[in-house]
Order: structure tokens, then C-alpha cells, then sequence
């Protein structure tokens, strides 16, 4: 085919012919100078790092939607779906991956559970991860999320890292926040990357350090603001990932919209596209091709440098998405899960208050970020009860164990109170609640968060919202995280249930669903909320919801 080869590694544009022969790029003849009136040719994008689950999507749904948008490849950590499933969900999804063409690169989880604070569904130990590494379809050590149990040397962690070291995979990092000496001390054991830093003060200095900075747009965390000027300053020290992306926003972009958003910001086209096709290939040591003689024929082809327009997507030399539309197959998949709860009724949530004149620490959901912050507030008293102050946006959030079956089931739900989802009315419930996914809803009165809880139960996961006007739901029956629906439906099914709670319940954040998933995450600060009760995420402790 003839196009403008975009050579990344040259920083040159030329009218070429490139000549495909099976999988690989047999070679490639320079005609002249660039020709405008022919498409332009540049090797494909890779998100550095992604929770395919998070997609509510198998991985071959995923990539049906990514190729679209130029994507042929993911660094893939499938933790959400161990945290249900342990090994058994980690080989679903290397399999189910390996059903369609597209490039994903599995991780070993490195923190299943992510703490001994919460419940989970499963337990990926040393041994595990180190068989799973000995493997070729696992390409490094997945985000190391407990920091502490590296600056400590526990145990565990270490035997997690040393295994990696073994078979000389790469390993991922996961310290928000972390500084100073601890920041080096925990890059000094070969922690290679970071894709929470969420100031450029924080990842200027990591990289100071030997780390390589993800810099993160999803659909719940966004830093690129933040951390874009470091395309300019290290371009062999950054990628582009998305880290948590739902369906409705993957339908809508992927990388190309992180390229197309430093373009116009002025950034220069080479370090940018380094950035986006070039560093995670060659960081995490993928089979992906980058144009050149003899590596697979994985690449895009677009309109034109200024716009940036995806016309194809090619891997292995196969077209698998030309002009907007998916060539690759709509798959079913195998509905594995570990669901063990019965329903609930409303007064399951109720907290009884210590007296009629109380304070209480709310959690504070800051919009596009997963950290949160700490607020203390006078708590609203009715008939012994502390309920939630819908005028103040102070709404209750509980987490309901998901996996205990027989007595264990009956175990009560862990309730605390948090500000600004600003609903006004209802409930919102999913089982989609990082890390260990049991059951998380915010709410503005008990009936309506046990119907939107018992929505999930029924489902045996899933996303849900009741009010006054109706219920809505969306079953994920796989580990309670994913659907192997046609993904472009589902993207349509959450546009319905996201503009639900926005334009009746009233919620006023970009993406409920997505921020109401991290107010289970303990390991980032500062206040969270597990099945087993508050957590203060910076001493790494429970905390009491009455002061």
C-alpha cells in the first residue's frame, strides 16, 4: 500500500509503498517526499496501562471497540477479576484475549487482595504469581500496589517482586502520593513505573528516581492536565494510558483522543507519538510491530497530522477496523462468577446515632480524582438514627460482602456517609467496587439503597439505580464485572443508567458509576469504605464514622 510513512524513530514523513507478506512488513520502498493527497501510515497505539474489566467488557469486546479508535494493543492488569477469581479469572481473560487478534499484554496481580481490610473472593499468592510468570503469556508484575509492604520488605511482596526479577519481567508501580526518600527507596527494587502520580512536582520526581511516568485520562482519574508538560521535558520517560475506562467513553475515544489533545496543546508531533506507540512496545517488551522491515504488520492508518482522523486500523496484517467500523467478531464468552448474597431490606442500613448531637467524618469525592479527602460534619438525627442530609449532599455509602454464603451471609453492611455525588433523590448500587468488588451503593434514604442493592443481587452483579421515576440495571454476569454483550449496546445501556442518575437522582459528577467504584479503594488516601468498615487511608487503619 502507498502512503506518508510516519517514522517516529526518524522524525521524518515520506511518500512510501509498504509491503505486507503474511503477518510482517516484508518492505518498505521511499517513493519521495510526503504526498498530501495519500493517507498517512504510523505505527498503532498502546494503552500502558489498563483494567480491561473496567469496561464491564471481556477482552474480546474490548478490543472490538478499541481498534476503532487505532489501539492494537493494552498492558492489561486483569487484578479485578482475580479479586473474584484468583487464577481461575486471570487465565479467563489471557484466553478470551486470544480470541480476536489485538494485542493484549496480561500481568501477574500483585496485590490479591489489595489489603487484609476488605473482602475478597480469592488470594493470588507468591507461588501463584510466580507461576503465572513463568509463562509466556504473562509480560510483567502487575501494578505493586502495596507500598508500605515494599518500604517494609514484607515477606510476601518481596518473594512477588524477586520472582519477577527471575524471569526479568518488568514491574509495575502503584504509589500516590508517595515522596522523598520513601519514593526512591521504593523505585530502588526495580519498580519501573507509575501511573498514579497526580501533580507534576510528584512525578518529576520520580522520574528522578528511574520511574517512567503513565500519564492517566480514564473515565474517573484524569492527570493528563497535570502531567502533559513532561511529554515535552522527558518524552523517553512517559506513555499514555487510561487505566479505568467505561464502555460509553470507550465508544468515544481511546489514546487517539490523548494524541489529539497534546497536538493541540502544542506539544511536538514526535515526542507525542513516542509517547503513544513507541515507549510502551518497547518498556514492556511487546510482539507489537512499529513499521519497520520485518516486524508485524501492526499499524494505522489516519487523514492527515493535523486532524488525526483513525481511516484503519491493521495487526498482523489483517484490517480489523476501517472508517469507524469493527471488523473483529461479536463474541460470547463463558459467564464465570463468585456471587454468594441474599437480599437485603432497608433496615439493614440503618446506623443508630450515640445521641441527637453528633459529629461524623464524611468522605469527600473530589470529581476526576480517585483520592479523597476527610470532612467532619455535624450529623443529621431522626428517631435515634443518623441519616444522610440530602440539603447538604451528605449521603449515606454502604459496601455489602458479596462472597460469605450460609450464616456469614447475614453479616451487616458496613455504612459511612460521603458529600458531593449531589444526588437529590434514590440510590445508586454497583458490584463493580475496586479492589475486591463487593457490593458498594450511595444513597439518599434506606429503602432506596436496599432496592438498589437488591437490583445487583438479583443480577448477580451489576450496575443499578432506583427512584421515583423507575429502576435501572445492567447485569454483568461475569465475576459480577463484565458482559460479553455486543459492547456498542452496552455502551448504549450505561449512556441510559448514567444520564438516569444525573438528570433524575440528580447527581452532579462526570461519571457516577466510576468515582462511586474507587470510594472502596483503600490503598488511596485518604478515607474509604470496605465490608468490614471505615478505613483512614493515611495511617492505613480503620477509623470510627462518630467522633
Amino acid at each position: 500500500m502507498k502512503a506518508n510513512l510516519i517514522n517516529i524513530f526518524e522524525k521524518s514523513i515520506h511518500e512510501a509503498e509498504i509491503h505486507v507478506s503474511g503477518k510482517h512488513i516484508a518492505r518498505i520502498e521511499i517513493l519521495g517526499p510526503e504526498n498530501p493527497s495519500l493517507p498517512y501510515i504510523l505505527p498503532g497505539f498502546t494503552d500502558a496501562h489498563v483494567h480491561v474489566e473496567s469496561s464491564m467488557l471481556t477482552p474480546a469486546q474490548f478490543a472490538r471497540l478499541a481498534v476503532v479508535h487505532g489501539t492494537i494493543a493494552t498492558v492489561s492488569d486483569p487484578h479485578e477479576i482475580a479479586n473474584v477469581l484468583g487464577v481461575e479469572g486471570v487465565h479467563f481473560m489471557i484466553n478470551d484475549g486470544k480470541r480476536v487478534p489485538f494485542k493484549f499484554c496480561f500481568g501477574a496481580p500483585s496485590c490479591v487482595p489489595a489489603t487484609v481490610f476488605e473482602t475478597a473472593g480469592a488470594t493470588v499468592d507468591a507461588d501463584q504469581v510466580g507461576r503465572l510468570l513463568a509463562t509466556d503469556d504473562i509480560g510483567y508484575l502487575a501494578e505493586v500496589m502495596n507500598f508500605p509492604g515494599v518500604l517494609h520488605e514484607d515477606p510476601d511482596m518481596m518473594a512477588k517482586i524477586n520472582w519477577a526479577k527471575h524471569y526479568n519481567k518488568v514491574i509495575d508501580g502503584h504509589a500516590p502520593g508517595l515522596r522523598g526518600e520513601a519514593a526512591k527507596q521504593y523505585a530502588s527494587y526495580g519498580i519501573s513505573t507509575d501511573h498514579e502520580c497526580f501533580t507534576y512536582e510528584e512525578a518529576r520526581e520520580k522520574i528522578d528516581y528511574g520511574v517512567k511516568i503513565l500519564i492517566r485520562e480514564g473515565s474517573a482519574a484524569r492527570n493528563f492536565e497535570a502531567l502533559a508538560p513532561l511529554v515535552a521535558e522527558f518524552p523517553d520517560r512517559v506513555m499514555f494510558c487510561s487505566d479505568d475506562k467505561h464502555p460509553d467513553n470507550l465508544v468515544e475515544g481511546h489514546i487517539n483522543v490523548l494524541v489529539k489533545r497534546a497536538l493541540a496543546s502544542g506539544y511536538d508531533l514526535w515526542n507525542v507519538l513516542q509517547a503513544a506507540c513507541i515507549n510502551p512496545v518497547l518498556h514492556y517488551s511487546l510482539p507489537v510491530g512499529l513499521l519497520r522491515e520485518g516486524d508485524p504488520a501492526d499499524f494505522i492508518l489516519i487523514d492527515h497530522v493535523g486532524t488525526f482522523n483513525i481511516l484503519e486500523t491493521w495487526i498482523d496484517g489483517a484490517l480489523v477496523a476501517q472508517n469507524g467500523r469493527s471488523l473483529l467478531p461479536d463474541l460470547r464468552s463463558e459467564h464465570l462468577n463468585h456471587f454468594e448474597c441474599g437480599p437485603k431490606s432497608a433496615d439493614d442500613f440503618i446506623l443508630s446515632a450515640k445521641n441527637s448531637e453528633m459529629q461524623i467524618r464524611v468522605i469527600e469525592a473530589l470529581d476526576g480524582q480517585l483520592v479523597t479527602n476527610e470532612l467532619i460534619t455535624e450529623a443529621k438525627v431522626v428517631n435515634g438514627a443518623v441519616v444522610p442530609d440530602v440539603e447538604k449532599d451528605v449521603l449515606k455509602i454502604v459496601v455489602v460482602n458479596r462472597y460469605s454464603p450460609g450464616a456469614d451471609a447475614s453479616a451487616p453492611p458496613a455504612i459511612a456517609f460521603i458529600r458531593n455525588f449531589g444526588l437529590k433523590e434514590g440510590a445508586l448500587a454497583s458490584s463493580v467496587a475496586h479492589d475486591s468488588h463487593n457490593i458498594i451503593s450511595i444513597g439518599c434514604d434506606d429503602e432506596s439503597i436496599a432496592r438498589a442493592v437488591n437490583l445487583v443481587i438479583e443480577a448477580k452483579g451489576g450496575l443499578s439505580a432506583a427512584g421515583t421515576n423507575g429502576e435501572h440495571v445492567i447485569a454483568l454476569p461475569i465475576a459480577g464485572l463484565m458482559t460479553d454483550g455486543d459492547g456498542y449496546d452496552v455502551a448504549e445501556s450505561y449512556t441510559r443508567l448514567d444520564q438516569f442518575v444525573k438528570n433524575e437522582l440528580g447527581s452532579t459528577l462526570k461519571s457516577p458509576f466510576m468515582s462511586l467504584s474507587f470510594m472502596a479503594l483503600l490503598v488511596i488516601p485518604s478515607l474509604k469504605l470496605s465490608d468490614k468498615g471505615l478505613f483512614d487511608g493515611e495511617n492505613f487503619k480503620f477509623t470510627s464514622v462518630s467522633l
